[in-house]
C-alpha cells in the first residue's frame, strides 16, 4: 500500500511539473505571436506616394524602419522641393545618430527660398536644422550664398565665433562683396566686430581694407 501511495504521489508531482512547463510554453508563445504582430504593423507611406516620392525611394525609406510621424515630416520635406535621393540621405544621417526624421518644416522652408539640396544636406550633418535653421533661412531670403551659409553654420556647430546672419545680410547690403563676407566668416569674425565693420565700411573703407583690418577672431 505504501508502495502504491509513493507512486501515485510521484505521478502528482510529474503531472503538475508537466503543468507549470505546458504554462510557461504557452506564456512564451503567446509573447511571441503579440512581438510578431507589432512587427506586422505596417506603417502607411501614401502621403510620401502623395508627395511625388517615387517607388524606388519609399522602398528605400520603408527598409530604415521610418515611422508614421516620420512619413508625415518627409512628406512635408518632399513637397516643399527636397528630391527622393536626398530625402532618403537625410534619413540616414539621422538615424546614424539614432535621431527621428523630424526636420520637415525646415528644411521645406530651406528648399523654398532656393537653397540647394546639397547645403540642406550638409547642414543636416552638421545637425543645425533645429532652432537656428530660421536664421539660415533669412540669410537666404537676404541673398547670402550657401557657402556663406555653410560657413556660419559649421563654426555654429563646433562653438566658434561668427558673424551673424543679420549682420552679414547688413553689410551685404553697404556693397560688401559676397566673397568678403565668405572670408570674414571663414575667419570666424566675432559678432562683437560688426559695427565697427560697418562704421569702417560707412567711412569709405573698400573690401580690401577691412579684410585687413578684420584679419581673425
Amino acid at each position: 500500500m505504501e508502495d502504491l501511495l509513493g507512486s501515485r504521489s510521484a505521478f502528482d508531482r510529474a503531472e503538475s511539473e508537466r503543468g507549470r512547463l505546458a504554462s510557461v510554453v504557452l506564456l512564451v508563445a503567446l509573447a511571441v505571436v503579440a512581438a510578431g504582430c507589432r512587427r506586422m504593423v505596417l506603417v502607411d507611406t501614401a502621403p510620401l506616394d502623395s508627395a511625388g516620392m517615387n517607388y524606388d525611394s519609399i522602398q528605400q525609406l520603408k527598409a530604415l524602419k521610418i515611422t508614421s510621424q516620420e512619413v508625415t515630416e518627409l512628406a512635408k520635406a518632399r513637397l516643399g522641393g527636397f528630391q527622393d535621393r536626398h530625402c532618403v540621405e537625410a534619413t540616414q544621417i539621422l538615424h546614424g545618430r539614432a535621431q527621428t526624421f523630424a526636420v520637415g518644416d525646415a528644411i521645406a522652408a530651406l528648399a523654398r527660398v532656393g537653397m540647394g539640396d546639397d547645403t540642406i544636406l550638409e547642414l543636416t550633418k552638421l545637425n543645425q536644422l533645429g532652432l537656428g535653421a530660421g536664421e539660415l533661412q533669412a540669410m537666404r531670403l537676404a541673398g547670402l550664398s550657401d557657402e556663406t551659409i555653410l560657413e556660419v553654420a559649421r563654426h555654429h556647430a563646433e562653438g566658434k565665433p561668427v558673424l551673424s546672419g543679420a549682420s552679414l545680410a547688413g553689410m551685404k547690403n553697404t556693397g560688401l562683396r559676397e566673397s568678403t563676407l565668405l572670408e570674414l566668416a571663414r575667419r570666424g569674425v566675432p559678432n562683437s566686430q560688426a559695427d565697427a565693420i560697418l562704421s569702417f565700411r560707412r567711412h569709405g573703407a573698400n573690401d580690401a581694407t577691412i579684410l585687413r583690418r578684420f584679419a581673425s577672431s
